[in-house]
Formats: C-alpha cells, structure tokens, sequence
C-alpha cells in the first residue's frame, strides 16, 4: 500500500494525463496538497526510459510526489485501463488538444459515465472552443494574444517574455488547480462533478485585470512608462557597482519620502511624487545614485528603512538567502533544492510525497491498489496497452 499522505486534500485521488509540462505542474501542487496522483505516462516513454523532457529523476522537479503508471492510449485496451480507474477517482487532469482526449476513448462524456462524481479537469492553450482552439501555440503565443505581452519590457524596446511563468504556469497549471479546488467545494454540496475547461489564455487576462480597468480609464500609457512597468523613479530595478542590481518600490507616499532621504535627495518634493513630466530625468538622476556602491553595500545601507527594497537574486541565490532558509522557502528532496509546498496550512500541512520516479515504476502496484488483478496487468502488459519500467 502506498504510504499515508498528509495535506489538506489527503483522501482525494486524481489521474494525470501529462502530455504538457502546465499539467505535470498543475499534477505536482495537487501532490504537494496531499492528494493521491497517479501519472499516466506514454507506454513508449516508460519503454524508452525516458519522461516527456527526458528521463526522469531527482532533478525533474515537476514529477515529484506521484506514482507512474504506462500506458498506450492509441492501444484497444487503454482507454478501458483509464475508464476503470475514473470509477475511483475524484479527478482527472488532461492537456490534450481539443478532440483529442474525445477520440482516444477518454473525453469526459466517457469518464463521467464511469463516475458522476469525477471533476474533469482539462488546460490548453487556447481553449475548448473559438477560432483558435485547434490552433497550437505556446506560452509566449497565449499571452500576446491576452493583452500581456505588448505590456511587459522596457521603454523603447521590444517586448520582453516573462520566461513561461504567466501563460503556463500562472494562467495555465494555477488557473487549473483553483479550476479543480473550486469544482471539489461545488461536489461537495451538489454530489455531482463537472468539466474544468482552463485556457491559459483566459488565466493569463485573468492575471490582467487591474491593468484593464486602469487602461480603459486612459491611465496605463506606453510600454515601460507606467507606475508599475519600470517607467517611476521609485518603482523599479537599478544596477549596482558591481554590475548586480536591487529593486525598489516606494509606491506609498511616506516610503517614497523615505526613498528621497535615503538617497540624498533632499532637494525634490515628496508631494510631486506622480509627476510622470519628471520620471525620466529621476530615473537617470537614481540609477546614478545606485551606481555608486555594490548590492551588498546597498542592503546595508537600505537596512531598517521603509523604502520597500529587496536585491535582485538568481535562483541559487535565493535558495541561500537567510530569509529563505529560515521559512523552509526551499526544500532538498534526494539531494536538488527545489521549492517546497505552498501556501502553508495550520493543521494539515503538505509536503513533497516522494521524489519524482522513472516512468512506469508504480505499474503494477499502483493499479493493483486501483483494483485491477495481477493477472490482469500481467495481460495488459502483454498486449502492450500497459508498460512496466525498464
């Protein structure tokens, strides 16, 4: 049997279908909160040795806290093998294009036949339905098309990616999982599951609310010239001596006269603050400033005052990081610092369950404690709609 899991959502048991790295995200928060995950990875993939970005071991992160089981959707008997295990669980996962899921046998239609209770969550890029749903694209392609992009990167430059935090990750897996989270409340009172259509851009414009009301009320401006994209003296990041940087955002009126004396600008008027004629000629006259001593010098210097500062870290830095450290902000599983669970729960906290496993490790436990026979999986495997790892 599989070890007892702890989080808020122990006891509830979820079939992931990874074929996008948002699902496997989506796949490893549902874990972290305690649920019970089982991956269904490609039976070619678990006879390769290998995952969706390769194969899989302590650094593949986003595979951590589940068992993996193979199987081939394209087999006659696989999708028998995940219909069977929708009769038991609470929730499905998928990333499939449109149709896609509907032709291999697995839809929700066909699951929720199984089990009316089963929350059928499924992420794509652009959605169950529109001009674009069958279209492919990526991160970067879904927050264009949302409104995010054009608004992200420096005055005068091209638009600059996000690296794929707000389309995959932030709009897609998180807009999953709160997708997912709100459709299990919603059982609970009506005993009935639902389908979970989460577009990553729909999550993406969803990120954008706030810009979209200030734009429409002709306030948000050009690319890099706006409050809060880089354009205020008092809200952005600065380079330092030794070619670190910091950031600073001095948005509320008495941490911006804090700003102003820290600096050793005495000669400028607080109250003159959201004269945007001013911004660019402060922000040369600040950058000067911050060119002046190194980031360590400046968190020294920035040290007990209210200027809302904070250096700009690598990753391997802010896993070293004293603040870090001292809140468990980032955790090492089979010896790869990665970040740990979150949010943080009173009584019922989570945790990474296990680390991540090759594919197809979990095969024929995993599905026995899903009710299947030995035998049984003894003859899927044989007929190739099963794989077992290597």
């Amino acid at each position: 049997m599989s070890a007892r899991r702890t989080g808020p959502l122990a006891g509830i048991r979820v079939v992931e279908l990874p074929n996008i790295g948002p699902v496997q995200h989506a796949g490893m928060i549902l874990s972290d909160l305690g649920a019970e995950v089982l991956r269904l990875d490609r039976a070619d993939h678990v006879r390769a040795g290998t995952g969706m970005q390769g194969p899989v071991g302590a650094h593949s992160v986003l595979d951590r806290g589940r068992r993996s089981v193979g199987v081939d959707l394209k087999h006659p008997d696989g999708a028998g093998v995940v219909l069977r295990l929708c009769e038991r669980a609470d929730v499905l996962v998928e990333g499939f294009r449109p149709g896609v899921a509907e032709r291999l046998g697995v839809g929700p239609d066909a699951c929720r036949a199984r089990n009316r209770r089963l929350v059928y969550a499924r992420m794509t890029g652009w959605g169950q339905d529109g001009p674009l749903a069958h279209e492919v694209g990526h991160d970067i392609n879904y927050i264009s098309l949302a409104g995010v992009l054009a608004h992200i990167g420096p005055a005068g430059g091209p638009p600059v990616p996000p690296i794929n935090l707000v389309g995959d990750f932030g709009g897609g897996s998180m807009l999953l999982v709160v997708g997912v989270l709100a459709a299990l409340v919603e059982r609970s009172l009506s005993g009935e599951g639902q389908v979970v259509d989460a577009a990553m851009v729909d999550g993406s414009a969803l990120l954008m609310s706030v810009f979209h009301a200030v734009d429409q009320l002709g306030a948000w401006g050009p690319r890099g010239t706006n409050l809060l994209d880089g354009g205020a003296h008092w809200y952005g990041v600065y380079e330092t001596a030794d070619g670190a940087h910091v950031s600073v955002a001095a948005f509320e009126p008495r941490f911006y006269a804090e700003f102003l004396r820290v600096l050793g600008l005495d000669d400028l008027d607080p109250a003159q603050q959201m004269d945007r004629d001013q911004w660019p000629a402060l922000k040369e006259r600040v950058a000067a400033i911050f060119r002046t001593r190194t980031r360590d010098e400046w968190i020294e210097v920035m040290r007990g005052h209210e200027v809302c500062f904070a250096p700009v870290l690598t990753m391997a830095e802010a896993r070293a990081h004293p603040h870090n450290v001292a809140r468990g902000t980032f955790v090492e599983v089979d010896g790869v610092h990665q970040p740990g669970p979150a949010p943080r729960f009173s009584r019922t906290p989570g945790a990474v369950q296990r680390p991540p496993v090759p594919t197809g490790s979990d095969t024929d436990a995993a599905l026995q404690e899903w009710g299947f026979e030995p035998a049984e999986i003894d003859a899927l495997v044989a007929s190739g709609a099963l794989a077992r790892a290597r």
